[in-house]
C-alpha cells in the first residue's frame, strides 16, 4: 500500500485494525471461537492486546494459514474473513449465516455493471461474480478440500473442488478489501487516537581496558571498552528499552537475549534499526528522544554532535537530545568502573487519515 506501517496495524482510535475487526465480529454474533491467524513474530504481541481470542501462526500462503486455523475448529460451520475488510455490516453477516444450512459454502459477491471482456472477447457481465468475504463453509468439507495438493484462491473454489454446493448472496460495496493506499479514503472509521506514549530505559555496562567505546553509534577513542555480549552501546540499549516500553513490547533482553550467539558482538545501531522497523510496522511514530549518559571517563562533550546526528539518522527524526554528565566521582561511574545511561522517548500512532490526505494531493 506504500505505507510506513502494515495495514493490519493502522489504528482505529486505540485499536489496531485487526483487533477492531475481531471485536466487531465478536459484538455482532456469538461465535464459538474467533481465531486470528498472523505472522508468528507478531502473535505474542497481538495477544497482549486481547487474550480472549485464539492466535495461530500463519503460513506462506493463504490456504496454509487457513489449514493452521482449522486445526482449532470443531464446529459444524466456519466463517472465514479478511482483516482487510473492516466494514462488514450486521445485515451482510446475518444473511451469510442464515443461508448456511442450504449450501456447503456461502459467498457474498458484487455484480459487474460495466461491459466486460475476457482478453479480446466480450463476455456476459451477468455471468461474472466478484467474490467477497466473509465466506461460510462446512468445516469438514473445507478441511477435506484443503488436504488436497492443490492451490485455491478462496473457500468457494476449495469447496467446489470436492463437489460441494455453492451459494451466493448479494455483497456490499462497503465490504471492500483494503488493498491500495487510496482505499484509506473509503474507510468510514474513526481516526487514530491523538494520545502520546512515553517510555524510559536504563542500562549500564562495566568498563575494561581496550581501544574505544561505542556510544550512540559513534566510536569514542579512549583506553576503555565495554564488557558486553554485543558492542555494549549503553546509550542505544537504554534508548531501545525506552522505545519498547512506550509501545508495550517488553525489553531488549527479550528480543535480543545475551545467550544467543547470533547477537555476539553485534552493532547496537543494527539492533536499534531493527526495533524501529518493528515499531513502525506496528503503527507507531517516534516524536522525540532524550538521552542522558553518565560517565566520569572518557570526556564525551566533543562527540555529542556526532552522537546526536547518528541517533537522528536511525530514528528518522530531528527531535533528539544528548546529554553527558559525570557523577562527581561518586559511585561506580565516578570510579570509572562503568557507564550508565537513561533514555526517554515519546511516540504516537501513525495518522493514516492525515497521511492519505497529504499524499493524495502530491
Amino acid at each position: 500500500m506504500g505505507l510506513p506501517v502494515k495495514k493490519q496495524w493502522i489504528r482505529i482510535d486505540h485499536n489496531p485494525l485487526w483487533l477492531f475487526v475481531a471485536k466487531d465480529f465478536k459484538n455482532k454474533f456469538n461465535f464459538k471461537k474467533i481465531i486470528i491467524v498472523a505472522n508468528k513474530n507478531e502473535c505474542e504481541y497481538m495477544e497482549s492486546y486481547d487474550d480472549s481470542f485464539y492466535y495461530v501462526y500463519g503460513g506462506d500462503e493463504r490456504q496454509l494459514s487457513l489449514k493452521n486455523a482449522l486445526e482449532l475448529v470443531n464446529s459444524e460451520y466456519v466463517l472465514v474473513s479478511d482483516v482487510a475488510r473492516a466494514q462488514i455490516s450486521s445485515n451482510l453477516l446475518n444473511s451469510i449465516i442464515s443461508k448456511g444450512k442450504d449450501f456447503d459454502c456461502v459467498s457474498p459477491f458484487l455484480k459487474v455493471n460495466d461491459t466486460a471482456y475476457l482478453r479480446d472477447k466480450i463476455i456476459n457481465r451477468d455471468d461474472i461474480k466478484l467474490i467477497q468475504t466473509p465466506q461460510l463453509s462446512k468445516t469438514e468439507l473445507l478441511k477435506e478440500a484443503l488436504a488436497q495438493n492443490k492451490t485455491f484462491t478462496d473457500d468457494s473454489m476449495a469447496i467446489a473442488s470436492v463437489g460441494g454446493k455453492l451459494g451466493f448472496i448479494d455483497g456490499e460495496k462497503t465490504a471492500f478489501k483494503l488493498t491500495h493506499r487510496s482505499d484509506l479514503a473509503l474507510l468510514n472509521l474513526p481516526s487514530p487516537s491523538n494520545d502520546n506514549f512515553v517510555g524510559n530505559g536504563f542500562d549500564v555496562h562495566k568498563l575494561k581496558s581496550g581501544n574505544g567505546l561505542w556510544i550512540c553509534g559513534v566510536k569514542i577513542p579512549c583506553e576503555y571498552e565495554f564488557i558486553a555480549h554485543s558492542d555494549g552501546d549503553v546509550a542505544l540499549h537504554a534508548l531501545i528499552d525506552a522505545i519498547l516500553g512506550a509501545c508495550g513490547m517488553g525489553d531488549i533482553g527479550e528480543l535480543y537475549p545475551d545467550n544467543d550467539d547470533s547477537y555476539k558482538g553485534i552493532s547496537s545501531s543494527k539492533l536499534l534499526k531493527d526495533v524501529m522497523q518493528k515499531v513502525q510496522n506496528f503503527g507507531y511514530e517516534i516524536i522525540n528522544a532524550d538521552i542522558t549518559i553518565m560517565a566520569q571517563k572518557p570526556k564525551l562533550s566533543p562527540y555529542k554532535k556526532d552522537m546526536k546526528k547518528k541517533v537522528q539518522e536511525i530514528l528518522g527524526i530531528n527531535m533528539v537530545n544528548i546529554k553527558a554528565t559525570t557523577t562527581e566521582k561518586l559511585g561506580f561511574v565516578g570510579r570509572s568502573e562503568g557507564i550508565a545511561t537513561i533514555a526517554t522517548v515519546s511516540l504516537k500512532y501513525f495518522d493514516w487519515k492525515n497521511y492519505e490526505n497529504t499524499h493524495s494531493r502530491k
